[in-house]
């Protein structure tokens, strides 16, 4: 599991990012803080992988904080999401390395795509994959990507990786499985599995059908052709 934690002094906004992120089954927030000092006591004390960070705090500026992160946290990722457009907080954030630099009010579609961004990047450097141009690539997002729809004709959202490994997990799994299975199996999203399958079953790769389970809720299962 990823760790997230969530630094924001309007309470509404940070549940919302909460929310967000719990849509994602790689992800769990740890804690959420409304000023810096919190921020930094929350980083001691849960040691997330990943923080989202306001430039504007009650005590200080997020963008001060950068340097007591960098110093205390240097493994902490870092994503500011923010309604500050002056160049000189963007130009302080890329110099401290920050993974992304949002700009309030941020739309669920961008959110999203910004996490499992994170979420593969971080799922590559956790992996024992061999270290090669490839793997650079992909780290560096220079490969194809989800967003590119390029190399087979794939449509925007469908990456031919991904898309590769959910057809072996089928095929290995004959017996049907549903966007939640899937997604276990593969390391991702229940909302990604569910584009790729909902994918393959338009191009007439997979057949769905709904299955009641014991306590009698349908569910979408795959199977392959």
């Amino acid at each position: 599991m990823i760790k997230v934690a969530i630094a924001e002094d309007d309470f509404r906004i940070a549940d919302i990012h909460e929310k967000f992120l719990e849509t994602f089954n790689e992800i769990v927030v740890v804690g959420k803080s409304l000023n810096g000092e919190q921020t930094l006591q929350l980083l001691k004390m849960k040691e997330p992988d990943l923080l989202l960070l306001d430039v504007y705090l009650p005590d200080m500026l997020g963008s001060e904080l950068l340097p007591l992160i960098r110093e205390k946290f240097p493994k902490v990722s870092i994503i500011m999401i923010t309604a500050a457009t002056d160049k000189v907080f963007l130009e302080k954030a890329l110099s401290y390395g920050v993974e992304n630099y949002l700009i309030k009010p941020v739309s669920r579609e961008r959110f999203d795509d910004i996490i499992q961004k994170f979420i593969k990047k971080h799922s590559l450097l956790s992996s024992n994959q061999q270290v090669n141009q490839k793997y650079i690539d992909l780290l560096f997002s220079k490969g194809k990507n989800e967003n590119s729809g390029k190399g087979k004709g794939l449509p925007k959202g469908i990456d031919e990786i991904t898309l590769g490994k959910v057809n072996a997990v089928l095929q290995a799994k004959r017996e049907g499985l549903s966007a939640e299975e899937v997604a276990k199996e593969i390391g991702a999203s229940r909302i990604t599995a569910r584009r790729y399958l909902e994918y393959l079953s338009s191009v007439n790769q997979l057949k769905a059908e709904v299955v009641y389970g014991i306590v009698g809720r349908p569910e979408r299962k795959y199977y392959p052709i």
